[in-house]
């Protein structure tokens, strides 16, 4: 399957209800988009190479927009992503800086649920500066089709005593923001992101690719808006 093919199996699903990820309520909370481009001139080297400093920045424009969270980032081309090695590549044109996920920005300790009925495929502390920190990857099998939701920059209580197999139930909490010093050195957000195929990994798989993969991780890793539901409130 790859994501065209999902998307018009997820149409299909009409009784399939996915629960909230994150806390939300329209009326209640603010949800403001983030642009981690070149856009965005405020990111200057200086700021985004400080953890201290990142995390001040994006507090402030939640703090100034009177949001609860900020979110944004599928197939959005990064220049954060130079404050880490995790992400360059032997040659120039292999260095990673596309996107491949959804980020909602927020408090540590922010609950998160899983959307849709889970076995935990996998878990892992990947621990590199820059890297996910503690990350949870969900198998989800619905209606003949098995596909993979990876939650990274979480709490490592969330994977100190989680096991390979447990059942994750539609709106149970299993996961929580982690802080920088637990989910890789970045300000507390959760990486949202849905793979078809895992192609043989296990507690980790590509959350940012290069511009000459963009086309094959795109095709791999539908927009996952589609389980959040949440752009559509984005101001």
């Amino acid at each position: 399957m790859h994501t065209e093919s999902f998307y018009f199996w997820l149409s299909q699903q009409t009784v399939l209800a996915i629960e909230p990820i994150v806390p939300f309520i329209p009326a209640k909370h603010k949800l403001l988009s983030l642009d981690f481009t070149e856009r965005n001139t405020a990111l200057t080297t200086a700021l985004i190479e400080d953890t201290i400093t990142f995390s001040a920045y994006v507090n402030q424009q939640l703090k100034d927009h009177a949001a609860t969270y900020g979110i944004g980032g599928y197939n959005e081309h990064r220049t954060v992503y130079a404050r880490s090695r995790v992400f360059d590549g032997v040659d120039p044109a292999d260095a990673r800086c596309v996107h491949l996920g959804v980020d909602i920005w927020g408090k540590a300790g922010t609950p998160v649920a899983a959307p849709l009925d889970a076995a935990v495929h996998s878990f892992a502390f990947n621990d590199a500066y820059g890297d996910y920190g503690a990350t949870i990857i969900l198998e989800h099998q619905l209606a003949g089709v098995q596909f993979y939701t990876l939650y990274g920059h979480l709490s490592l209580r969330d994977i100190t005593n989680l096991k390979e197999g447990d059942f994750i139930s539609a709106g149970k909490v299993f996961a929580h923001f982690g802080e920088p010093n637990e989910n890789g050195q970045w300000p507390p957000h959760l990486h949202f992101q849905i793979i078809l195929d895992m192609e043989g990994k296990k507690g980790d798989y590509p959350g940012v690719c290069s511009l000459r993969d963009r086309e094959k991780y795109l095709h791999n890793c539908p927009d996952p808006d589609v389980l959040l539901n949440l752009l559509q409130w984005a101001q």
